[in-house]
């Protein structure tokens, strides 16, 4: 899909490199790499989704440079967590990290929230949004953890999953978008680029 801008995904996650590919977007990658609050200090996921991708965001925008060709360019952020009995749940430390957040979640609902941030140069404007999706786990027993531990699939992802598409055999979602609990929302995120796109003339 071609935008009047240039696109910066701002994030070196494959799954959100694969969703706006699929999508068909071209854009660039510049990982953000800032050292992420551990959400201790917030008491709320959506305010600390919202915090934490503007400054992914504010991170790529501040080592921009201007396009000489006089293009925009609109940086593309977002965070994700799982959020249960008013805790954050992130992305694991390491595999033993992972079991325990597993077998937190076993059993339970939760809430997976995404914040994403557009921040446009020139100009430094950004529109912000936060969505929440609700997500099942399937109790796993403790060969079926380890199996799963095994695949690494919990590896860089928040609440130690990585929901599959089509059949997940223990991932349920239960309300929300599916692209939201892979990493970023699809649909209002096109919805905002088209939006973008459309006015741009006129920034």
């Amino acid at each position: 899909m071609t935008l009047p801008f240039r696109l910066i995904l701002a994030s070196a996650s494959s799954a959100r490199r694969d969703l706006l590919t699929r999508a068909g977007y071209d854009f660039d990658v510049i990982p953000a790499n800032i050292d992420e609050p551990s959400g201790v200090s917030f008491c709320d996921p959506r305010t600390f989704v919202q915090h934490t991708a503007w400054l992914k965001a504010a991170a790529v925008a501040g080592r921009l440079e201007l396009e000489p060709s006089g293009c925009p360019t609109l940086v593309l952020s977002a965070d994700t967590i799982g959020w249960l009995g008013d805790q954050v749940i992130g992305k694991p430390a390491d595999r033993d990290d992972a079991r325990r957040i597993l077998r937190q979640l076993s059993g339970r609902e939760h809430e997976l929230w995404t914040g994403v941030c557009l921040w446009r140069r020139p100009g430094d404007w950004q529109v912000a949004w936060q969505e929440v999706s609700r997500v099942f786990m399937r109790p796993m027993s403790d060969a079926e953890l380890e199996i799963y531990l095994d695949s690494r699939q919990w590896e860089g992802c928040s609440g130690a999953y990585a929901i599959q598409e089509q059949n997940d055999p223990y991932i349920e979602l239960r309300q929300g978008s599916l692209t939201n609990v892979i990493g970023l929302p699809m649909e209002t995120c096109s919805m905002m680029l088209r939006w973008i796109a459309s006015i741009s003339s006129h920034l």
